[in-house]
């Protein structure tokens, strides 16, 4: 499938520039600060995720190694400085994802309405997003669905069974559904993501259950990944899936009526993200979206 990518000659130079670039307007991506596999297949396709709001997450998920406590106010120049990399760097296609924060009255998304915006003003540019959830309130998730957003993705991250065990108590496996829910009742021609973590204890049943949950509120693309242990202070791997297994799944996946489905144990939610964009719109029957 194409996972692991060779760099070809002069494409270490081009990925230094593109580095300096984003460092030179105090910006980080997430292909960066995670050290994607994927990084290089992304980039050569004009496509990043940017990472706003900080690096600094309010929840304390038992499998993430981003870190916690208490983060700085949101940087109001951070929407022109996205908009103008975006620009220089000629990208067709752009994530915007960010840490959580339940510090702020509406969780972060005015300010992901104002990077949306800000990309959109650049014309051209498709605009992914993937999001928190915003504490579960309505009008906050309708808020960035409502700024031009042409995908929204929001991850359930694991299974019903396990999230209250390796997800922070502030999120919850209904409260992530209904993300997503919200975002089709708003505008059922905005394509929706998630994404599941596979090895952090679940059942085989347990996870064509959490596809059906997801088929359920219209989730349009699946997202299905092994969890890899970041650190010794992350939850153990409880399983290795083999790519059998993942094949399995994702052939379970689209009989239950997802249009997309990426399954593979290097899978992330943004990789191949306009190339998946591109295939589901084609099956939504909805009128084309301004750039």
């Amino acid at each position: 499938m194409g996972w692991k990518v060779r760099l070809k000659p002069g494409e270490g130079a081009e990925i230094q520039r593109i580095s300096k670039l984003l460092r030179s307007l105090g910006l980080h991506t997430v292909c960066e600060e995670s050290l994607c596999p994927n990084i290089l297949d992304c980039w050569r396709k004009g496509a990043t995720t940017f990472l706003i709001l900080g690096d600094i997450c309010t929840r304390g998920c038992r499998f993430c190694y981003v870190k916690k406590g208490k983060p700085l106010p949101p940087d109001p120049s951070e929407p022109a400085r996205i908009a103008e990399a975006v620009r220089r760097l000629g990208l067709r296609y752009v994530t915007i994802t960010s840490v959580t924060r339940d510090d702020l009255p509406d969780g972060g998304a005015s300010h992901y309405a104002r990077v949306v915006k800000a990309v959109k003003g650049i014309g051209g540019v498709k605009v992914e997003v993937l999001t928190p959830d915003f504490g579960g309130v309505r009008e906050h998730v309708e808020l960035v669905a409502s700024s031009g957003v042409d995908v929204y993705a929001h991850n359930i991250e694991a299974v019903r069974r396990i999230t209250p065990l390796v997800r922070d108590p502030r999120a919850g496996y209904e409260q992530s559904l209904n993300v997503l829910r919200y975002v089709k009742e708003y505008d059922e021609c905005i394509v929706t993501k998630s994404s599941i973590l596979l090895g952090l204890g679940e059942e085989k049943e347990e996870v064509v259950e959490a596809m059906r949950d997801l088929v359920s509120v219209g989730v349009d693309v699946l997202v299905l990944s092994q969890y890899l242990r970041p650190s010794p202070k992350q939850v153990k791997v409880a399983r290795h899936y083999s790519l059998g297994e993942f094949k399995e799944f994702e052939m379970r996946a689209y009989s239950l009526g997802f249009k997309y489905v990426l399954a593979h144990p290097l899978a992330r939610t943004s990789y191949r993200a306009e190339e998946v964009y591109e295939a589901v719109r084609r099956k939504m029957h909805c009128p084309s979206r301004a750039s």
